[in-house]
């Protein structure tokens, strides 16, 4: 039974990730709430990920940063970016028909 628990909790943390990473997409690029951080976190984690994966986990975990950190702030800026012109579009369009 415990041999089991190892499977079952990564497929539970992978759907749950994959819901909260569509839920913050489709706000974030729709213009209603900015997601940017989390966002940015993503790439930055699967990167550091694959890091540890590819060469195993550095003595110094500075080292990681050097390539992680420059991945998250890129990538926090361009989602900053477009999320300030989904939001002018947002606000920009005239409210639809109320039902």
């Amino acid at each position: 039974m415990v041999s089991s628990i190892g499977p079952a909790l990564i497929v539970g943390i992978a759907v749950c990730t994959a819901g909260v990473l569509e839920i913050t997409v489709r706000e974030h690029f729709s213009g209603f709430r900015s997601h940017s951080t989390l966002l940015a976190a993503v790439p930055a984690v699967a990167l550091e990920i694959a890091l540890v994966l590819a060469f195993g986990a550095p003595r110094n975990r500075a080292l990681l940063a050097l390539a992680v950190v420059p991945v998250f702030g890129v990538c926090f800026w361009l989602l900053r970016k477009r999320f300030a012109q989904a939001r002018q579009a947002r606000l920009a369009r005239p409210p639809g028909p109320r039902a």
